[in-house]
């Protein structure tokens, strides 16, 4: 399955063809591992987190959440740079549900409730390279930052 889904993820750059459910949640949950690891501590409250934005996102008890993030942590390492890896879900994932992909993002970055530069530099990397401005990626990240209780800075 892993091989299949790297594959099927990587293999055709010139296909714009969305990705099937599953495998767009795990194209979007190894995006989430990567800012998890973005500042070289993958901790385990973060893992949680991913685990409980996929549970929300499909429905899926906190097992079948665990699973599919296993698998998005070995696509992840297998991904090409994050530039690549990102148009590649842009392409395939629709444009109503890239904002919850960065609010997404932003919850991973401060799951351990701490701010890390190279996790930020990310997001914002990626925001842009989905399409959302820098001024909406900020708003999502100032809701979350509310939503978890800390307080922006």
């Amino acid at each position: 399955m892993f091989r299949n889904l790297l594959s099927r993820l990587f293999a055709d750059d010139t296909d714009d063809a969305p990705l099937q459910a599953q495998d767009a949640e795990v194209a979007i949950a190894a995006l989430l591992v990567r800012v998890a690891r973005a500042d070289d501590r993958y901790e385990t409250s973060e893992r949680q987190r991913i685990d409980q934005i996929l549970a929300r996102r499909r429905g899926l008890n906190m097992a079948e959440a665990a699973e599919r993030r296993a698998v998005a942590e070995m696509i992840e390492a297998e991904a090409p740079d994050t530039v690549r890896f990102t148009r590649l879900i842009k392409d395939r994932i629709p444009l109503e549900d890239r904002a919850g992909v960065l609010s997404a993002m932003w919850e991973v970055a401060y799951a351990d409730s701490r701010r890390a530069a190279d996790e930020e530099t990310l997001i914002r990397l990626v925001a842009g390279l989905l399409g959302i401005p820098d001024r909406d990626s900020g708003l999502l990240r100032q809701r979350v930052l509310e939503g978890l209780g800390l307080k922006s800075g």
